[in-house]
């Protein structure tokens, strides 16, 4: 880092536009563009060749790896992990020739899910908590917590941990499974995957 404040850490080569909110801790890397609205929490990490838009808000902790554009209209929730070269968008129907800044479809991406490599967000979607879309899949509808996700257009595979076990659990009806590395207890009731408080070790969480 070649340049440095008391909240955050921007490389000499990146761009902060006069404006933004970088919280505590938050590193931005080599050639990131930071545009002036944007709101960005604490201890986060925007990695190499990352836009971040104006309307944007990223919440604490999160990390976004190169070559990924958070464009307006996207909402990063604490805990959020963006994989290298994901996807979001903001107009379904985009063209070159028709103006569509008033159209934005909003995306929410809640905490502690995960974007692999290469996968697309297609606007106007929400993603729930802790839920695991897996590397090039295209995500075109609301998307459950804990729920794994994969392919083109993404399918519901499984369910995950919050630490990024993949649960023991059919897709639907009922169960209960453990994650394997905490031992944090899952219930699984109608198709809906939650952690049950207080029912683990809670071993190393993040």
């Amino acid at each position: 880092m070649d340049r440095h404040t008391p909240q955050s850490q921007v490389h000499a080569s990146a761009i902060v536009d006069d404006g933004a909110v970088l919280g505590p801790g938050t590193r931005v890397w080599h050639f990131a563009h930071v545009c002036a609205g944007a709101r960005i929490g604490a201890g986060c990490s925007l990695g190499q060749n990352v836009f971040v838009g104006n309307d944007v808000r990223i919440g604490d902790r999160v990390k976004i790896q190169n070559n990924v554009s958070v464009y307006d209209a996207v909402t990063l929730e604490d805990d959020v992990f963006c994989g290298p070269s994901m996807v979001f968008t903001n107009v379904h129907n985009p063209r070159a020739a028709v103006e569509r800044k008033n159209e934005y479809r909003r995306t929410l991406v809640r905490r502690g899910a995960t974007l692999g490599a290469n996968a697309t967000i297609v606007c106007g979607v929400t993603v729930g908590e802790y839920a695991f879309i897996g590397a090039g899949a295209v995500v075109t509808r609301d998307v459950p917590a804990f729920a794994l996700m994969a392919g083109v257009p993404a399918r519901h595979i499984g369910w995950m941990s919050r630490y990024g076990e993949r649960l023991p659990l059919r897709i639907g009806g009922h169960g209960e499974a453990r994650c394997p590395h905490t031992d944090d207890l899952y219930l699984l009731q109608d198709g809906v995957c939650m952690l049950v408080p207080g029912a683990g070790s809670g071993a190393s969480q993040p």
